[in-house]
């Protein structure tokens, strides 16, 4: 199964513009609330029109504006949960799963809603009415109702937001379960960065209506495209410099009076001497060293100035004591008591050249 998606449209001063394609995959639309995620969904669904577009699904046209084709939402094989769930509060489970099937009563429509109550691990509750359902049973339902008709495209509008972290955990399991079981592409729609890392295949990046980056998610999260796309998915340390030297794929660059190989780049061949760029490096990739030799090229003295614990994790804040930018680095819980990392201590910090991502600065950075 596979998908395309462009569009764009203006909801009065918002301007909504994204192109992304995937197979069987569980994409995730990532960014703040009102970046657009959720107008994609709409989109995709029927549920609005485009100015400018063309949907397909398993080859087939759901929207094209220059063909002037709109198939209507009943009709693209799509299942939308939203996050309110929406389920019908006077029918029971068997009831509301039932709903989206054109033939509620008969014996294909009994088979199919005893499939979905197993496929869920809902057996044993399709004489219950949804106010008697956890919040995790009561999502299970809406799921089951999303794939009752036939389901070409799961559409999730953040669907476990208003859940506790451990109903969340639980229903993610079963979300990756049943992607890999019916073999659908899945849209799912968060702001939540951990969700987003452990949810998806591939990851779109949205902010104010633009799609800024799609891509496999490790892709994403490793080499975002521009420093924004950096900052929203989650890049603590985005060092200002500029390229002293292209040499086979690595650059050398200085960032406040270190030199840092970065290496290697696929679009090193993009970047000139003297250009001003961006070295990102993810927190958890900071390296603790004990004293040594001094190191001409990625290595910095640092201070620990800051040591907070979040559960198995340290998120430190450290200052450079000469040359090099301060830094945040993560350290799981272990290795930080074994290392005997103290507020105060000085530390020999080594940034990976395979670590460092290189971006363009924007031009509208102050």
């Amino acid at each position: 199964m596979s998908f395309s998606f462009d569009a764009s449209m203006h909801l009065g001063n918002f301007r909504y513009e994204a192109a992304f394609a995937a197979d069987s995959e569980l994409v995730v639309l990532f960014g703040h609330s009102g970046a657009g995620k959720s107008v994609t969904l709409q989109l995709f669904a029927g549920l609005m029109r485009p100015e400018r577009g063309h949907i397909q699904l398993n080859g087939r046209v759901l929207t094209d504006t220059t063909a002037r084709i709109h198939v209507r939402p009943p009709e693209r094989h799509v299942g939308y949960v939203v996050q309110e769930l929406a389920l019908f509060p006077h029918m029971d489970v068997r009831q509301n799963i039932a709903f989206a099937l054109d033939d509620r009563r008969g014996a294909a429509a009994r088979k199919r809603v005893d499939g979905l109550l197993e496929l869920l691990d809902l057996e044993g509750y399709g004489a219950r009415m949804p106010r008697s359902l956890s919040g995790g049973q009561r999502q299970r339902v809406a799921l089951a109702r999303a794939l009752a008709a036939a389901t070409e495209i799961l559409l999730l509008d953040e669907p476990f937001s208003a859940l506790d972290e451990s109903l969340r955990e639980g229903l993610r399991g079963e979300l990756l379960r049943l992607r890999r079981e019916l073999g659908l592409p899945v849209l799912f729609v968060t702001h939540d960065l951990r969700e987003a890392h452990l949810l998806a295949d591939r990851l779109a990046i949205f902010d104010e209506g633009k799609l800024l980056q799609f891509g496999l998610r490790d892709d994403v999260f490793r080499r975002p495209a521009s420093p924004r796309v950096a900052t929203l998915t989650g890049v603590a340390n985005l060092i200002p410099g500029r390229v002293l030297e292209a040499r086979e794929g690595r650059l050398l660059l200085e960032c406040a009076g270190m030199r840092l190989w970065c290496g290697p780049q696929p679009d090193a061949g993009c970047f000139r001497a003297g250009q001003a760029v961006v070295a990102a490096i993810r927190a958890e990739l900071v390296n603790f060293t004990r004293h040594g030799e001094d190191h001409e090229f990625n290595h910095l003295q640092a201070r620990v100035a800051e040591d907070l614990s979040y559960g198995a994790v340290h998120t430190i804040r450290l200052e450079a004591t000469g040359r090099g930018p301060d830094l945040r680095a993560e350290i799981a819980a272990r290795p930080h008591s074994v290392l005997g990392i103290k507020p105060g201590s000085v530390w020999t910090i080594e940034l990976p050249p395979e670590d460092v991502h290189v971006m363009a600065a924007e031009a509208n950075a102050s």
